[in-house]
């Protein structure tokens, strides 16, 4: 591995570091904190973008065939996502059900079974997202 390559590696790092440091620094001084997620977002896409498009222009470049390559990488995105998203999804279902499901039990412990099993369905929604996501990997190998 050259520098170059180290250099080329490192520079999506650096760039989502200064990024956040920069976002610290702008809610700190006062800006805006809508406006800052925004500019943190949107410097993720840029880095994702540049991350995503450079390996298609090299191959292109050289004229290697990395088709394989690229759609394994596809399928390592997609079981990320689902994973990911997935998570969110059932820790935003967690966080709403377990509080209600908290006060429902204070006001009558015999509702505690039934409170439960809600809290259990917003995590069933994580577990069927790394089911999705085990199932892709093994797509994969």
């Amino acid at each position: 591995m050259t520098v170059f390559d180290f250099l080329f590696m490192a520079l999506p790092v650096v760039f989502l570091i200064a990024s956040v440091l920069i976002a610290v620094k702008a809610v700190s001084a006062g800006k805006s904190r809508k406006r800052t997620l925004l500019m943190q977002l949107a410097s993720f896409a840029a880095v994702f973008a540049i991350c995503m498009v450079c390996p298609f222009a090299v191959s292109a470049a050289t004229g290697e065939a990395a088709v394989s390559d690229g759609a394994a990488g596809m399928n390592y995105i997609a079981a990320a996502a689902a994973t990911g998203i997935s998570c969110i999804g059932g820790g935003i279902a967690v966080g709403n059900a377990a509080p209600a499901a908290i006060g429902a039990t204070s006001e009558d412990p015999k509702a505690f079974g039934k409170a439960i099993i809600f809290v259990a369905l917003g995590e069933g929604i994580a577990l069927y997202g790394m089911l999705i996501s085990i199932l892709i990997l093994n797509k994969i190998g």
